[in-house]
């Protein structure tokens, strides 16, 4: 490959992260996709523009592009988000779940709310040390019609994200609700800050590690 070849390659590869926070690592030889899910993840309204937000509509054709990719062997998910739309953040958990390609995610910084399931929807999740995941029940912003079928709906939407995460770790479905509905974890508020290790001892994260650990175990999740 010449050297203008080698920077046109370069310069596409920084518009990509620019644009989607996506990028075939290595120039494509090492076969792993990196994406990012950073800030609030934006569902049905769009937040506003000095906000950082993962965009799921993007990140949707994102995953199906990489699992019909040839090149792409596996694909490293990076987390650090505080939440956001709970039915988005859901939909693209339950994608990255039912993908056949190895994957693998790392929190960084923060995992929280909805950013819970993203976490664990890989066949392999780690977690560094530093990093914390906060477990609450599903909350809504705005004027809530105080009407039996708003706390059912409430409720049946909390169901689903419990049971898809304990279907895609080894949490406890008792542990994680008793966490969730804590009363004295969250001024003013219920719900649990767990950091690293301790995401990993109750089972809601594989392993305490970082960026070598992750790529490693997916690095050998492709070539088994």
């Amino acid at each position: 490959m010449s050297e203008q070849d080698k920077t046109e390659q370069k310069g596409s590869e920084i518009e990509e992260i620019f644009k989607s926070g996506s990028v075939l690592a290595g120039g494509g030889s090492s076969g792993v996709q990196c994406m990012t899910i950073i800030g609030q993840i934006e569902g049905h309204y769009l937040l506003s523009d000095n906000q950082k937000a993962t965009k799921y509509e993007h990140l949707i054709p994102l995953l199906v592009s990489a699992e019909e990719d040839e090149a792409v062997k596996g694909i490293l998910l990076i987390l650090n988000t505080m939440g956001g739309d709970v039915e988005a953040g859901l939909a693209l958990a339950e994608m990255i779940a039912s993908m056949k390609k190895p994957t693998v995610s790392l929190v960084l910084g923060g995992g929280h709310s909805i950013g819970v399931p993203l976490a664990v929807s890989a066949k392999r999740s780690f977690i560094v040390p530093s990093a914390t995941m906060t477990l609450h029940p599903v909350r809504v912003n705005g004027v809530v019609v105080g009407a039996p079928q708003t706390y059912r709906y409430l409720r049946d939407m909390q169901d689903r994200i419990v049971e898809f995460v304990c279907r895609n770790s080894r949490v406890e479905r008792r542990t994680l609700e008793e966490l969730m509905m804590k009363p004295d974890a969250l001024a003013t508020d219920i719900g649990t800050i767990v950091d690293g290790k301790e995401a990993v001892e109750i089972g809601l994260i594989d392993e305490v590690g970082g960026l070598d650990a992750a790529l490693a175990a997916l690095h050998g999740m492709c070539e088994a």
